[in-house]
C-alpha cells in the first residue's frame, strides 16, 4: 500500500476514491471499503482512500475530541488489509479547512486525484462551513465525469453501526458488544518497552506497551489475548489505565501479564486484543491489597479462558 502525505497538482492517473476518518475500521467502515474495492476492479483503477490527521475535532476543540479508536499506525495496517492500494493523508490544518467546498473538488478531487469514482457516507460534508454535500458532489460528477454514491448506514440489531457506538461500547465495558459492531475484539498494537517492573517486583511479569495516545477510550483490567510474538494468541490479564495505586500520574497506561511466559520480548511490536472487562480501576491502600487483587484478577481470567479456543 502506497502512503501519501500530499495530493499533486496534476493527476498522472486516475482512481476510485473513498473519504472519511475511518477510526476503529468498524462494519459500517468495511462495507464501504468493500464497495470501493469491487468498484476499483470493475473499472480497472486502483482503490484509494482519504483521511486526515489530525481528527477535525482535535483541531477545533481539541478538549471535546473523542478518544481515538485506533492510532494512524493501527488505522493504515487495517486500510490495508482491507485491499486499500493508496491512502491520501491529508495534515488537516485550517488552511484546508478553510478550503472552500467548490475548490475542494475542483483541485483535490478532480485535478490532484483524478477521481473516477467516489463513495462516502451518508453523513460526510466537506469544504469550508460544511458547505459541500452529497448533492453538490453529484452535480459536480456530471460535469466533471466522476461517479459518487453515499454509502447507506449500516444497523447491528436496529443499531446504527458507528465510531461513536463503539466507544460507547468500550466506555460501558461491554467488550463482546463492540466486538460486534468492529467485526473483531477491540485491540490496541505497540511496541513492548521497558516499565517500572512493579509487577515484577509483585510477582506478576508484565509487558508494556508503548501508547501513542493522550486518551484511551476504555480503562480496566481485562481478559485479553497478545498477538506478534508466536504465531498463536497468547493469553494474559492486561491492565489499561493511570494506575491509581502507584500513583503514576494521568498518562495511561497498557501492561499484560502473559501466563506460563518468560520470554525477553522488549522491542518487539504486539496487538492486544481486549475480549472481556473484569473490573474498573481502583485504589488499594497497600501494595500486599493490589498483589491479592491481581492474584484475583489473575485467576478469573484464567477461568474465562478456560475450554476457549485461542486464535
Amino acid at each position: 500500500m502506497q502512503l501519501h502525505r500530499s495530493f499533486p497538482a496534476q493527476a498522472t492517473s486516475s482512481r476510485v476514491l473513498a473519504i472519511g476518518n475511518f477510526d476503529g475500521l468498524h462494519l459500517g467502515h468495511r462495507a464501504l471499503l468493500e464497495r470501493l474495492t469491487a468498484t476499483g476492479r470493475q473499472h480497472g483503477l486502483p482503490p484509494a482512500v482519504m483521511t486526515f490527521e489530525p481528527h477535525p475535532r482535535e483541531l477545533f476543540t481539541p478538549e471535546q475530541a473523542p478518544a481515538r479508536l485506533t492510532s494512524l499506525r493501527e488505522k493504515l495496517a487495517l486500510l490495508e488489509s482491507c485491499g486499500i492500494e493508496e491512502v491520501y493523508l491529508l495534515h488537516f490544518s485550517r488552511k484546508l479547512a478553510g478550503l472552500t467546498a467548490e475548490d475542494f473538488i475542483e483541485r483535490v478531487l478532480v485535478h490532484g486525484l483524478g477521481v473516477r469514482h467516489l463513495i462516502i457516507g451518508d453523513d460526510f460534508r466537506f469544504g469550508k462551513g460544511r458547505a459541500g454535500d452529497f448533492a453538490m458532489l453529484q452535480s459536480a460528477g456530471q460535469r466533471h465525469g466522476f461517479g459518487v454514491e453515499a454509502m447507506h448506514t449500516i444497523e447491528i440489531n436496529g443499531e446504527r453501526v458507528s465510531s461513536s457506538a463503539v466507544r460507547d461500547a468500550l466506555g460501558a465495558g461491554d467488550l463482546e458488544h463492540a466486538a460486534r459492531l468492529l467485526g473483531r475484539p477491540y485491540s490496541i498494537a505497540g511496541r513492548v518497552v521497558h516499565g517500572d517492573k512493579i509487577g515484577r517486583k509483585l510477582g506478576f511479569p508484565t509487558a508494556n506497551i508503548q501508547l501513542k495516545r493522550k486518551r484511551v477510550a476504555l480503562t480496566g483490567v481485562f481478559a485479553a489475548t497478545v498477538s506478534g510474538i508466536d504465531k498463536r494468541f497468547l493469553p494474559g490479564a492486561a491492565s489499561l489505565g493511570v494506575r491509581p495505586t502507584l500513583g503514576a500520574g494521568l498518562r495511561p497506561v497498557l501492561e499484560v501479564h502473559l501466563f506460563d511466559f518468560d520470554r525477553e520480548i522488549y522491542g518487539s511490536h504486539v496487538t492486544v486484543h481486549l475480549l472481556h472487562k473484569l473490573r474498573d480501576e481502583a485504589r488499594y491502600d497497600s501494595f500486599e491489597a493490589l498483589t491479592a487483587q491481581i492474584a484475583r484478577d489473575v485467576q478469573c481470567t484464567q477461568d474465562y479462558f478456560a475450554g476457549k479456543q485461542l486464535g
